[in-house]
């Protein structure tokens, strides 16, 4: 039996964090949600993880301050997918810069970011 690929998600608006678990589960994804960075953090210091998705402003720890710490603190190279706001394009080339593998947009539908989950575990899987 395949073991469910684990993913965290670090989102702090509700309806949003409620509406990607519900279509990430049902995609057959074991998920784990955090709605500030230092929760997105304690999570990623004792889990196994194999993607991290993370808005860029999150409270008490940005997504940007997420990615440095898994890159520069931790020496990790698990995949991360950063939501931000599309006004927000000098953050997101900041994020990138540091190690993001990705992005979406605010507003975005659950199945673009399903699409780019598919993508980043397909890539690894060629690697």
């Amino acid at each position: 039996m395949t073991e469910l690929k684990k993913i965290l998600i670090c989102e702090d608006e509700e309806i949003l964090l409620t509406a990607l678990k519900y279509r990430l589960q049902k995609q057959g994804y074991e998920l784990l949600l955090a709605e500030d960075g230092h929760r997105a953090k304690a999570v990623i210091d004792h889990e196994k993880l194999d993607l991290i998705i993370t808005e860029i402003g999150a409270p008490k720890m940005s997504g940007l301050e997420l990615i440095r710490y898994v890159r520069q603190g931790l020496g990790g190279s698990t995949p991360i997918i950063i939501i931000a706001p599309l006004e927000d394009e000098e953050a997101i080339l900041e994020a990138m810069a540091e190690g993001g593998d990705d992005f979406v947009t605010k507003p975005f539908k659950p199945v673009e970011l399903v699409l780019r989950i598919r993508r980043i575990f397909r890539d690894l899987a060629l690697a």
